[in-house]
C-alpha cells in the first residue's frame, strides 16, 4: 500500500471510505427492492440468491452514439488473429464500458452522464513537474525545455495564469542558450530544433521571450537550412518535417528575417530566403496513401501531418500554401481513416492503437484542412468539413477514458496507462480543437509589406461552441477548454501578444 501512496493513487481505506455512503434509492430501483428482484432470482427456478435483491443494476446511459451500439461494434468480424489484432481487442475491453457507462471510475458527471474535466486535478498534476522530480525522470534529461512547454501550456489551455512562472522559467532555460544561437534540451548540450520550439512557445506562455537571442537564432537557424528546401534537426543531425515546422514557427514568433544569413550553407545552392524550396519540399513527405511522412519515402505518421500543414500555413495562407504542395482530399481520406472504433479517439498510423497524443497531432489538423478547403472562411458557416471525422467521438473518449481517476489527475494514451505531461497537454489541445470552432480570414496576407515579417499564420480566429452544439457533444461549459492557436499551440491571446511584442523589432 506504500507505493499506492507515493504514486499519488487512492488507498484502499480511502477508496472504502469514499464509496462507503448512503445513496436514496431511485422509483425503479425502489421497486425492485419490494419485489426482492424475483425474476432475475429465480431464473433457474428455486431458492433466489441471497442478497440478489439488493445488487444494483448496471447503470446504462440513456443516449450512446451509433457508433457503441451492439449492431455497429459486431458488423465486421475478422478471424485472424494477431499481436495488433489483440491488442486491439485488449484495448477496445478497456474503453467500452467507460464509452457507454457503465464503469464511471467514480468520476463526478455532467448533465449528460459523461465525466466531467477534471479542470482542478488536472491543473494540480501539471503542477506537480515544477517541483524536484523522481529519478526516472532522468530518461528525459535532454528534453528539459519539452517538460516546460507541456507544463505551461496545459495550465494556460485549462485557463490557469502561467506568467507567476515567467522569472523561474527565465532563469532555467538560460543556460540551456547556446551563444551560437539556439536552445539546447540540457546544459552544455547542442541546439536543436524541437527543444528551441520547446523553449520558445514555453516563454511565449509566461511572457518571458526577450531571454532570446534573436540575432543568434537567426544565424543559427541559417546553419541548419537545406538546400533542397528542409531543415535539419541540429547541425548535422536527421532532416525531417519536424525541423521545417520548428524552425517556421520559430521565425515567425520572434520576427527574424526570413533571408537567410549571408554565412548559410543554403545559399551556395542558390537560395536566399528561409522559404525557398520549403513547399516542394513538404509536398515531397506525402505519401501514396496520402498521409505525410517526416521525409520524403518514409512511413507516413499522424503528428508529422500536423507538421506539414502548419509549416505551410505559415509560409502562405493557407487555402493558397496546402493545396499547392499537398493532395488535399487525399490527405483528408488518410486522416479520417485514423479516428478508432468504437473508441472515438485517434491513431497516429494505421492499423494502431487509439492513443490520446494524437487528439491533437490528428484532431488539429482539421482546422488547417478546412481553411485550405473553404477558400480562406473556414468557419461554422462555412463548407464542411466535420462528417469526415466525429467532434462527439473525441469529446467522448478524452473525457471518458483518458482522466486519470483518484486524487492524482492528469490524461494518459489509454485507461491502462498512467497520465503524463505530454498526454495532458496534447489532449487539453485536441479537446479544444473538438469543442471550438477556429476560422481563417479571407483577406489574411502572407508577408507585411511594410515589415516583411510573415504573418500568414496570424489570420486566425476563434468561435466558442452554441448551446446547442455543447448537447449534442455532450459536454458542459466547465469541460469546455479554452481557444488554442491552430497553427502554434498557445492560447490565442498569447499569439497576439507575442505578434505585438515583435511587431517593430530588427536585429
Amino acid at each position: 500500500m506504500a507505493a499506492a501512496k507515493e504514486d499519488g493513487n487512492d488507498t484502499l481505506d480511502e477508496l472504502l471510505k469514499d464509496k462507503a455512503r448512503i445513496e436514496e434509492l431511485s422509483s425503479d430501483e425502489e421497486e425492485v427492492f419490494k419485489r426482492g428482484n424475483n425474476d432475475a432470482a429465480n431464473v433457474g427456478g428455486g431458492v433466489p440468491f441471497p442478497g440478489m435483491d439488493q445488487l444494483k443494476p448496471k447503470r446504462k446511459l440513456e443516449y450512446l452514439p451509433p457508433w457503441l451500439h451492439d449492431a455497429s461494434i459486431n458488423l465486421f468480424h475478422d478471424d485472424l488473429e494477431t499481436p495488433t489484432s489483440e491488442a486491439q481487442q485488449k484495448t477496445r475491453a478497456e474503453c467500452l464500458p467507460l464509452l457507454t457507462g457503465e464503469d464511471t471510475q467514480g468520476l463526478e458527471l455532467n448533465i449528460y452522464g459523461l465525466p466531467h474535466l477534471r479542470r482542478q486535478k488536472h491543473t494540480d498534476f501539471l503542477r506537480t513537474t515544477f517541483n524536484k522530480l523522481p529519478a526516472p525522470y532522468q530518461v528525459v534529461d535532454a528534453s528539459r525545455p519539452w517538460l516546460f512547454y507541456w507544463t505551461v501550456g496545459g495550465l494556460s489551455f485549462l485557463g490557469e495564469d502561467v506568467t507567476q512562472y515567467r522569472e523561474r522559467l527565465i532563469e532555467t532555460v538560460r543556460p540551456l542558450q547556446n551563444p551560437t544561437g539556439g536552445f539546447g534540451g540540457g546544459h552544455g548540450q547542442y541546439s536543436h530544433c524541437a527543444c528551441t520550439y520547446a523553449t520558445v512557445l514555453a516563454l511565449a506562455a509566461v511572457g518571458g521571450l526577450e531571454v532570446v537571442d534573436r540575432k543568434a537564432m537567426w544565424h543559427w537557424l541559417g546553419t541548419v537550412k537545406q538546400a533542397d528546401g528542409g531543415f535539419r534537426m541540429a547541425v548535422g543531425a536527421e532532416e525531417d518535417i519536424r525541423g521545417a515546422y520548428c524552425a517556421m514557427t520559430v521565425i515567425t514568433l520572434l520576427n527574424l528575417p526570413f533571408e537567410l544569413p549571408a554565412e548559410a550553407p543554403a545559399r551556395k545552392a542558390g537560395l536566399d530566403t528561409f522559404t525557398d524550396r520549403l513547399g516542394e519540399w513538404v509536398g515531397r513527405c506525402q505519401t501514396y496513401e496520402g498521409g505525410i511522412a517526416g521525409a520524403p519515402n518514409n512511413e507516413a505518421h499522424g503528428a508529422y501531418a500536423f507538421c506539414a500543414l502548419a509549416c505551410l500555413s505559415i509560409l502562405d495562407v493557407p487555402h493558397k500554401s496546402i493545396p499547392k504542395y499537398l493532395d488535399v482530399q487525399a490527405l483528408a481520406s488518410c486522416l479520417a481513416s485514423l479516428q478508432t472504433m468504437p473508441e472515438g479517439g485517434f491513431a497516429g498510423r494505421t492499423n494502431k492503437l487509439v492513443d490520446a497524443c494524437y487528439s491533437h497531432w490528428v484532431g488539429g489538423c482539421w482546422a488547417l484542412l478546412q481553411a485550405a478547403l473553404s477558400g480562406g472562411s473556414s468557419g461554422r458557416n462555412s463548407v464542411k468539413l466535420d462528417d469526415l471525422w466525429s467532434r462527439e467521438g473525441l469529446v467522448r473518449y478524452l473525457l471518458c477514458c483518458c482522466q486519470q481517476p483518484g486524487k492524482k489527475g492528469g490524461m494518459r494514451d489509454k485507461p491502462s496507462t498512467r497520465p503524463d505531461g505530454y498526454h495532458t497537454c496534447y489532449s487539453l489541445a485536441g479537446l479544444s480543437a473538438a469543442q471550438n470552432h477556429y476560422s481563417y480570414s479571407k483577406e489574411g496576407q502572407a508577408v507585411d509589406k511594410q515589415s516583411g515579417r510573415l504573418i500568414a499564420a496570424f489570420h486566425w480566429t476563434a468561435e466558442r461552441p452554441t448551446v446547442g452544439e455543447m448537447k449534442a457533444l455532450k459536454f458542459d461549459e466547465e469541460d469546455r477548454v479554452g481557444f488554442v492557436h491552430p497553427v502554434f499551440v498557445l492560447p490565442m491571446d498569447v499569439i497576439e501578444a507575442t505578434r505585438r511584442q515583435f511587431a517593430e523589432s530588427r536585429l
